[in-house]
């Protein structure tokens, strides 16, 4: 097994500085998502194209949707079959599709 590569402080402090920005895009996005100004299906979309938003976590998406808590948003992913764990560019087509039926 092997360790973690080693860095040097450069590299360190560069990978913190992209984290972090990662972590502000990924909350801005949820924030966009709990006004009503990003809709499910546009962040689907800018999922495709936006490394950083693909590796959002689905359920994290859906706690941020206007009127559906922690509670309906497991529920659903349960029913349609989709991990707690799965992050939006891990999505199957038929998740996908039943995701864009429930919320579009």
């Amino acid at each position: 097994m092997t360790g973690l590569p080693e860095l040097t402080d450069e590299q360190r402090r560069a990978a913190l500085v992209k984290a972090a920005e990662a972590r502000r895009t990924r909350a801005e996005i949820k924030e966009l998502l709990k006004m009503g100004s990003l809709t499910f299906p546009e962040l689907l979309t800018r999922a495709d194209n936006d490394p950083v938003v693909a590796k959002m976590k689905v359920l994290a998406a859906l706690e941020s949707l206007p009127k559906l808590g922690k509670v309906k948003a497991r529920r659903t992913m349960e029913e349609i079959g989709i991990s707690e764990s799965r992050r939006l560019k891990g999505l199957g087509s038929q998740q996908r599709s039943d995701l864009l039926s429930r919320f579009s």
